[in-house]
């Protein structure tokens, strides 16, 4: 049975009872199962959210049946219905989710925002980071137990991914900050590292917030006062410097426990 009120947002569910139903009548036996994962799953949900999803299907999908998806996401997006232009989600075939494989990494995605479109994307390394959090926590709204279908994820290979994804994604905002002069996406930047620290510490994943607040006790003061400005929502274009520090402190912490080959 379709689980009709997966979390405590009416507004949200609403969003989720129209993707599911279209979804489903999209995909007919293709579909094996749908699922949230992040701030939703990690209970730390709120206006600045996106509604992360995930649909599996039994195999890879057709260009047709891409298409269709394509077109009902459109749909959602121009409904007027809130969170509509928030949702941000894949679809992966069953196969491809057990195990994160380099080669097949090519799968139907949305991102989140006024005007995007259901591509066919690459899925980098972070999907080990996320297939954890969908195992461990992930909310279904139809089918199987997200952990019948994903193989489990050990500490040392949310490490190891950890340190792919610090050397090839936030490594560039070193030479190319641009997007870190939007306040917004340095405060994200701000709470990813102190996520990506905490599960180098601890070999689990958490949600941003939960990891901030043990990054205050935990790291040295020098990082005190720009984690408390991103928590109280005050970073600004004048803070670039000192969140490029911040990446390159963590860039620093990866590539050593990429070095001692610690678990």
């Amino acid at each position: 049975m379709p689980n009709r009120f997966p979390t405590p947002y009416p507004e949200v569910n609403a969003l989720l009872d129209v993707l599911r139903s279209g979804v489903t009548a999209i995909l007919g036996d293709q579909l094996v199962g749908m699922y949230l994962y992040g701030s939703l799953a990690l209970d730390a949900f709120n206006a600045s959210s996106d509604v992360d999803f995930l649909v599996v299907t039994t195999s890879d999908l057709d260009a047709a049946t891409v298409a269709a998806l394509a077109a009902l996401h459109q749909q959602i997006a121009a409904s007027g219905l809130p969170w509509a232009t928030e949702l941000e989600g894949s679809y992966i075939p069953q196969a491809a989710l057990r195990r994160y494989d380099p080669p097949h990494t090519l799968h139907p995605h949305l991102d989140r925002g006024a005007g995007e479109r259901l591509v066919v994307a690459q899925h980098d390394t972070d999907w080990v980071i996320q297939r954890y959090v969908l195992r461990e926590h992930g909310i279904t709204l139809v089918g199987p137990a997200p952990s019948t279908l994903i193989e489990p994820v050990s500490p040392a290979d949310l490490r190891r991914a950890i340190v792919t994804f610090m050397r090839e994604w936030w490594a560039l905002m070193l030479d190319q900050p641009a997007p870190l002069l939007r306040p917004g996406y340095a405060g994200y930047a701000v709470l990813t590292m102190c996520r990506v620290l905490y599960t180098l510490e601890r070999g689990d994943v958490v949600s941003k917030p939960v990891a901030a607040r043990w990054a205050l006790t935990a790291l040295a003061d020098d990082w005190r006062a720009l984690i408390e400005r991103v928590l109280a929502g005050s970073v600004n274009r004048d803070d670039v410097g000192a969140v490029q520090d911040f990446i390159r402190y963590t860039l620093c912490r990866s590539q050593s426990q990429a070095a001692d080959g610690s678990n």
